[in-house]
């Protein structure tokens, strides 16, 4: 107890921060990470490019922690300071608002290598070499740093940080500093390294002998799906119509993917489209049924798709290929700056007279949906390649009729693609000031009225036609606001299990993939999921929780989830209910893991390091020359110790001896 208090009076921790970790693929590693006992420097504030002078060359005390601008925060700069040993560290004080001109740390072209396009199928469109689909990507987040970055979320910890610095760095009049400087300390030290195939070997050795811990974890969560019409996997499947969907993101900083255009805008759309369609009458009677798809992990080359795709191939899923008629995709469709989708189709497979008339049939059904609507869609040259989409990784297996709808005709209209600034803000979500919670929970944004036009799955009669309904405002609203904003909500929380109620938060929701658990995201996608479509039926909790138990002649077709429901408005319990719905997880890790090809270049290989400890402080520090006298001080302190405690000892007979000991009295 007495050596924390002494702790907090010399460190000041910082606790909303969020590291560059270090991930891995086949051939290479990015990210960043500290020495094994973290990394300290001198803290100086880069509010410019010319304050790089001083702890690039000028600086009589490196080496130097930065506190870096987030407008500063570029490929160029950042290489500057790779490339010099007076760096230890950097911090990153993030931009409010967003940078004008945009900021994309993810590649040009995204997920080049694991998409459909490559030297044997469309060449001309292999990577990017036709569309730069993400020109303002820097490719910041795939460079290796060999020191720890830090964002600095909480803009009162960023201004004692600063505070601190102008109380004790801040050169005056040109004079150098004196000591005690204000300093900070970054821990990251990261276990793997070199590549995946290195540290996957690394873990399984260790593994077998029982060791240390794995030193990585391959990158991987759970896809979600359902079907409008419920499946027998026991009998012959009928052929269907499948819409898919992403439902993950990524930054250059561990778990900070907001995804607010790139992902969420996307998934809620489908989410909506999927309530909208299990209300329209008679669905039951249409004459295929329809597959909606949520992929998780795509954004590090097509995790969640591929594995699907792999196990309809082996056999390991309910559904094969074979079964899929044709495919939608919803890509980025926030739709901030036009009423416009583009619908894109690969040029390579419409060659094929078997699938040209298909495709051609679905984009004129598409198209004449939209008429009368406030969303127009508009096809795309058919010489245009598809746009990064995992749509792509079915293609690689087989040639389906499918299309792909986007809000941008080339490349992204998304200029923060894959970053911490893909907000709410990005897609223009705006709030009246003054409402409480429940009252912004239902707000209806310009955002949700222009997701909630679109919310269409034209889908009838046998073909894709136009579809007269659209997704409600509301319920559209709600997904906005839980996913982007605040996900401990009254809706939320009357929607999932009662030993879930923790994943619930009021941070702003991330939607990063994890290792080997299951995510935030995607639990709580399938629990909207299956409000949104399932029903709700009269089960006790027992027979809820074991359907297997019950006489239903149905339940193997459905899945049954006891959840806690809204508060009673009378009292403070809830009230609990059995929703059915058809509602399922699929595993979304890269079957390179699973048939130990850590090496594949047909497979996603990303994984993730481990650590031991992420943090990160300040505190003043002396001068060298004070800390070499108060070491030798200490140390002849130590040795006249020592010697008095050996002079002591050596005469102890005669220092503590009793006057009484001189000898035997004689009577």
């Amino acid at each position: 107890c007495w050596a924390n208090s002494v702790e907090r009076k010399i460190y000041i921790p910082l606790n909303k921060t969020a590291p560059c970790v270090r991930l891995l693929n086949a051939t290479h590693q990015i990210g960043c990470q500290s020495s094994m006992s973290g990394d300290t420097g001198v803290i100086h504030v880069v509010e410019k490019e010319q304050d790089l002078k001083w702890v690039l060359t000028d600086g009589p005390h490196p080496p130097y922690m930065v506190l870096l601008e987030g407008e500063l925060f570029t490929r160029e700069l950042m290489l500057q300071l790779k490339g010099s040993s007076r760096i230890s560290g950097l911090a990153v004080a993030i931009s409010k608002p967003s940078p004008a001109q945009g900021f994309s740390p993810g590649l040009k072209c995204p997920n080049d290598g694991f998409g459909v396009y490559s030297n044997n199928y469309g060449p001309q469109y292999a990577h990017c070499n036709w569309t730069v689909w993400n020109p303002l990507g820097n490719g910041l987040a795939y460079e290796d740093f060999n020191f720890p970055i830090f964002l600095l979320e909480d803009a009162n910890e960023t201004q004692v940080i600063k505070q601190c610095y102008q109380d004790h760095n801040l050169p005056q009049n040109g004079s150098v500093p004196e000591y005690p400087l204000c300093a900070m300390q970054l821990f990251a030290h990261m276990h793997a390294v070199t590549n995946t195939v290195t540290c996957m070997r690394r873990s399984s050795l260790q593994t077998a002998f029982s060791l240390n811990p794995e030193v990585c974890d391959a990158l991987s969560d759970y896809n979600v799906w359902s079907t409008l019409k419920p499946i027998n996997t026991s009998s012959k499947i009928d052929p269907m119509d499948e819409v898919i969907i992403v439902i993950d993101s990524h930054s250059f900083f561990w778990n900070v993917a907001p995804g607010a255009e790139s992902a969420v805008a996307s998934f809620v759309t489908h989410l909506a489209a999927a309530e909208a369609l299990h209300k329209v009458p008679d669905v039951q009677k249409l004459p295929r049924n329809i597959m909606f798809t949520f992929f998780q992990g795509e954004t590090f080359d097509y995790i969640g798709s591929s594995r699907m795709v792999y196990d309809m191939q082996m056999d390991k899923f309910p559904i094969r290929l074979d079964n899929i008629h044709s495919f939608l995709e919803l890509s980025q469709v926030a739709l901030r700056n036009s009423s416009v989708l583009w619908v894109h189709t690969d040029p390579v497979s419409r060659r094929n007279e078997s699938i040209q008339p298909q495709v051609k049939t679905l984009v004129e059904a598409l198209i004449n949906s939209s008429m009368g609507a406030n969303v127009t869609l508009q096809e795309v040259s058919q010489s245009q390649p598809l746009p990064p989409s995992s749509f792509q990784r079915f293609l690689r297996a087989k040639q389906i009729p499918g299309v792909v709808l986007a809000d941008h005709r080339t490349s992204f209209q998304n200029r923060y693609y894959q970053s911490m600034y893909d907000t709410a803000e990005n897609i223009l979500m705006k709030y009246p000031e003054g409402l409480s919670p429940e009252e912004t929970l239902d707000y209806v944004t310009d955002t949700a009225k222009v997701s909630a036009k679109h919310c269409f799955c034209p889908l009838l009669a046998g073909g894709w036609r136009r579809g007269g309904w659209r997704g409600s405002g509301c319920w559209v609203s709600r997904m906005l606001y839980g996913f982007l904003i605040k996900t401990n909500n009254s809706w939320f929380q009357s929607i999932i299990k009662q030993d879930l109620k923790g994943l619930l938060g009021d941070e702003l929701p991330q939607h990063y993939i994890a290792v080997t658990t299951l995510v935030n995201t995607t639990q709580l996608v399938q629990y909207v999921l299956a409000n949104l479509t399932g029903t709700v039926v009269n089960f006790t909790k027992e027979e809820c929780l074991n359907p297997e138990k019950t006489p239903n002649p149905e339940k193997e077709m459905y899945v049954y989830t006891w959840v806690q429901g809204s508060r009673d408005p009378n009292s403070t319990s809830r009230v609990p209910f059995c929703v059915q719905s058809t509602v399922h997880l699929t595993k979304a890790a890269s079957p390179a893991f699973e048939l130990k090809q850590w090496g594949s270049t047909e497979y996603s290989t990303w994984t993730e390091s481990r650590w031991k400890d992420i943090r990160a402080r300040i505190f003043l520090v002396a001068s060298k020359e004070l800390e070499i006298i108060t070491l030798v001080v200490g140390i002849a302190i130590l040795i006249l110790s020592l010697l008095a405690t050996y002079f002591i000892n050596a005469k102890a007979h005669v220092l503590f001896s009793s006057p009484g000991d001189g000898g035997a009295v004689a009577y």
